[in-house]
């Protein structure tokens, strides 16, 4: 009896210990990435103010420069979490190695995978504010320092922002002892260039084309607002039951005569109708890094009930949904980099070696997600292969320390 006693006392005791220790490990960890994510993104805020300070004019002011940093500070945050998570961790494991505590505890008993797991926790923190900034932060603050500092609006013609489409156009003609009967006219070529979710509009511009391609007339429109919606009937679709209508404002219209001659003419109020909702238009102008992930999966959703699909956008979204398990991947190599180097290694070598990592790493997801673009191959599989890559290569190399 009081050998089990004896026992269940030493399994106690162990056990406290283990909490005490984790709770120590824990919290080196967490100290560690905070300073390393704080001071990446100082940096980066710093060399965004000397690059701003470049720009300055009577149009752009030093106080425009400080808000357009403090809108883009948040997708500075969210650019540098996982090289922030792989330095912190190489920093604040380095440190207990250091002074070989790291050492004392696998004589101890203590396992690695124990220790890494530990890491691992402090980081899920990260996990949950990444997710938090791109679902809620950077889609309102990245429209903000657009809106402050523009770079695509002296962009040339051949910019594709905003939102392009091709239309057909239908006439409606009347003959003797027949009803009217629609026949092609040509089409359109529309570009809007802003919607929010309440209707609004910004510039409309609008080119119609006749039967043989050639320009007839070219509308442009200052903004508008939604004004409603008509319904068409019972169709097979849910998407073409209703037309949705918007009023355009401070018309311009060009109308291209025979002979090349021109005529040109301004109208207070136009109407321009669309085939889906303002919630849509408001997805189909906004660039795929300004959306939620929440945003992202509807415009996605979107385009496969219009038969069509858009790279960029399926890159995004992958890109935003994965990037919390690029952050742990990070964090398990950056163990293996600590427990491979115990003696042989300093600490400053160890933290130039995570900061090659954390940069190759970068620069391979930026490139298969062009990849990704050129081919149309799996935008998620792309996404996923360096960070299953970086986490088999970190337990591989735990595993040989074992």
């Amino acid at each position: 009896m009081r050998a089990l006693l004896s026992k269940a006392q030493i399994f106690q005791s162990r056990s406290s210990n283990l909490k005490v220790l984790g709770r120590y490990v824990k919290t080196n960890a967490l100290l560690a990435i905070i300073a390393a994510v704080v001071g990446l993104w100082a940096l980066q805020v710093l060399f965004t103010y000397l690059s701003e300070l470049e720009d300055l004019s009577d149009s752009y002011t030093m106080s425009d420069a400080l808000r357009y940093i403090f809108y883009r500070s948040p997708y500075f945050l969210e650019q540098f979490m996982p090289t922030g998570a792989l330095l912190g961790a190489v920093v604040g494991l380095g440190l207990l190695a250091s002074k070989s505590e790291l050492v004392v505890m696998r004589a101890a008993g203590v396992s690695i995978y124990r220790i890494v797991g530990w890491v691992l926790q402090p980081a899920l923190l990260f996990v949950l504010l990444a997710l938090m900034l791109n679902q809620f932060v950077l889609p309102n603050s990245n429209q903000l320092a657009r809106e402050i500092n523009n770079e695509d609006s002296s962009s040339l013609v051949t910019s594709v922002r905003g939102y392009w489409t091709m239309q057909p156009r239908f006439q409606t003609t009347t003959e003797s002892n027949t009803d009217g009967n629609v026949q092609p006219d040509g089409s359109d070529i529309l570009y809007i260039d802003y919607a929010d979710v309440q209707g609004n509009i910004g510039e409309v511009k609008r080119w119609h084309l006749d039967n043989n391609g050639d320009l007839q007339t070219a509308t442009h429109a200052m903004g508008g607002q939604y004004i409603g919606r008509e319904s068409l009937g019972t169709t097979g679709k849910l998407s073409e039951q209703y037309r949705y209508e918007w009023q355009l404002n401070n018309m311009t219209k060009l109308t291209i005569n025979q002979g090349f001659e021109s005529s040109q003419s301004k109208t207070s109020l136009d109407t321009l109708s669309l085939p889906f909702a303002p919630e849509s238009v408001y997805l189909l102008t906004r660039k795929a890094e300004d959306l939620s992930l929440t945003q992202l999966y509807e415009h996605r959703q979107f385009m496969q009930r219009q038969g069509k699909r858009s790279l960029p956008h399926e890159l995004a979204f992958w890109q935003k949904l994965l990037s919390p398990l690029s952050i742990l991947s990070l964090v398990i190599v950056a163990c293996s980099f600590v427990f491979g180097s115990l003696r042989t290694h300093s600490l400053g070598l160890r933290i130039v070696v995570a900061l090659l990592f954390g940069l190759l790493f970068s620069y391979v997801q930026d490139l298969v997600g062009f990849v990704s673009l050129a081919t149309g191959f799996s935008p998620m599989l792309m996404v996923l292969l360096p960070i299953i890559g970086s986490a088999a290569l970190g337990f591989y190399l735990i595993k040989r320390q074992m």
